[in-house]
């Protein structure tokens, strides 16, 4: 049997419409074609994401974006089969847009729907890439508002073995990156001043490093930052490149050695790293020389596929499916989850 299911993901300030055809017997699913619409530049005068200017931009983008994705892959409307979307979490009304025109269109098409965990799409987006890993694994989960780690099992199957307290992994250099003054999005700016940088400039802390846990906390870096930048006051300016660089060391270590100690505490030998943060570069050369001593594999998504997009979410239907974790449904009468604790997810 195959299926053809359409992903929409409308969480925050991308649009994203993806394509992803599941086969019974194929070992994965795979992506027939993926579209994705940023609003980074309509939010960057406002120096962050406007909720409400990001649920009228989903209103816009969403449909042409499933006309392109379908043109993409040579495929009729009316040849979808099942329709996700992302019920939660993310900001109320973004999610409602993706939720409502999901549902609509399964309605009209008479197609069950599926309501699919962000946290999980990024957590099974490695699937999609030239190097899927196998289960079981330690999943490092880093985004803009979430930072745990995870011994995944299966699809469904997760055990949070640590997680932030505070501020996440993404917080830290977008609200870092704000303190120097770095326009929005702070942390990829934040990342590419560092590159420039002296990391062993300013002695910055690490916390919780040595707390003997998995837990993390990144809320006192933050303020040891604007500390720091208030103690440079005018030389702020010249030695922005320094403190980006000791920035960006201090988040990466903390995410690199509490990694290996959940590695070392699940006695498994794969890592799997999602989310935005994944793409850091520093991140991903640390973390493959550690686990590479260690014989351990490292897995991530492709580059383009770490942002939120719906080729995730797509394919982390299709996986819930294929796996029988799952059923879609015919109930359009839906609902949205802003705050839903991947630890909590239906089976």
């Amino acid at each position: 049997m195959s299926l053809l299911i359409l992903g929409i993901e409308s969480s925050c300030d991308e649009t994203g419409v993806a394509l992803v055809r599941a086969v019974d017997g194929a070992p994965l699913p795979t992506l027939l074609s993926h579209a994705l619409h940023s609003q980074i530049e309509m939010h960057q005068a406002y120096g962050g994401v406007v909720p409400e200017l990001a649920s009228r931009d989903h209103i816009r983008r969403v449909l042409p974006l499933t006309k392109a994705v379908l043109k993409q892959a040579g495929e009729e409307l009316s040849a979808v089969d099942v329709v996700a979307y992302t019920r939660g979490p993310g900001l109320a009304g973004a999610l409602l847009v993706g939720a409502g025109v999901a549902c609509a269109l399964g309605a009209a098409l008479d197609k069950p729907v599926l309501g699919v965990h962000h946290l999980e799409g990024h957590l099974l987006s490695p699937f999609l890439s030239s190097d899927p890993p196998e289960f079981p694994f330690v999943a490092l989960l880093v985004s803009g508002g979430h930072t745990q780690l995870m011994r995944v099992e299966g699809v469904g199957r997760y055990e949070i073995l640590g997680e932030t307290i505070d501020d996440a992994a993404g917080e830290a250099f977008d609200k870092s990156a704000k303190l120097m003054g770095l326009g929005y999005p702070g942390g990829p700016a934040l990342s590419r001043l560092a590159e420039q940088g002296d990391a062993k400039a300013f002695k910055l802390p690490r916390p919780l490093l040595h707390s003997g846990d998995l837990d993390f906390s990144f809320a006192g870096l933050k303020t040891a930052v604007l500390t720091q930048a208030r103690k440079l006051g005018g030389e702020l300016e010249a030695r922005k490149e320094d403190l980006a660089a000791s920035t960006q060391a201090a988040i990466v270590e903390v995410l690199v050695r509490k990694t290996l100690a959940a590695l070392q505490q699940s006695g498994l030998s794969r890592v799997v790293v999602a989310g935005g943060v994944g793409a850091n570069r520093l991140l991903r050369a640390q973390l493959d020389a550690a686990c590479a001593a260690r014989r351990v594999r490292v897995h991530y998504p492709e580059l383009h596929l770490c942002t939120d997009n719906g080729a995730m979410i797509a394919m982390a239907a299709a996986m819930r499916l294929q796996s029988g974790r799952q059923q879609a449904n015919r109930d359009y009468a839906f609902d949205v989850k802003p705050r839903w604790p991947l630890d909590a997810i239906a089976a």
